[in-house]
């Protein structure tokens, strides 16, 4: 059973940086390079978006409009983690952040939808003060 494992949430003022981690366990490093993985988040009120996903493989990488040139994704193989390392960060980026693995490789891409994903984080919270 995969599990992944969000960590390095915090409070930061507006123009901060922070970096989470996505941790994964049950699987090998081999087969954990081909998941694509997603990072989503969720504001009180609103529903979970997602925000970047990773696909190694391909050196494909997503990110919806409101992140991009501010946050980037990455991965370690070796590791298995995936990183989110986010700069310049507003308020309007206060929210729990989660990761997911796509269902499958026909699910890595576009539409970037939270129900195309599995194996959720219990998440890490981001908070931006103004």
């Amino acid at each position: 059973q995969v599990q992944l494992v969000e960590s390095g949430g915090g409070s930061v003022e507006a123009g901060g940086s922070l970096r989470l981690s996505c941790a994964a366990s049950g699987l090998s490093s081999q087969d954990y390079y081909y998941v694509c993985v997603g990072w989503f988040r969720q504001a009180p009120g609103k529903e979970r978006e997602g925000v970047a996903q990773i696909r190694a493989p391909f050196n494909y990488t997503y990110y919806v409009d409101s992140v991009k040139g501010r946050f980037t994704i990455s991965q370690d193989n070796a590791k298995k983690t995936v990183y989110l390392q986010m700069n310049s960060l507003k308020p309007g980026d206060t929210a729990m952040y989660y990761c997911a693995a796509a269902r499958s490789s026909e699910f890595c891409g576009i539409p970037f939808r939270p129900q195309n994903f599995v194996n959720w984080g219990q998440g890490t919270q981001v908070t931006v003060s103004s």
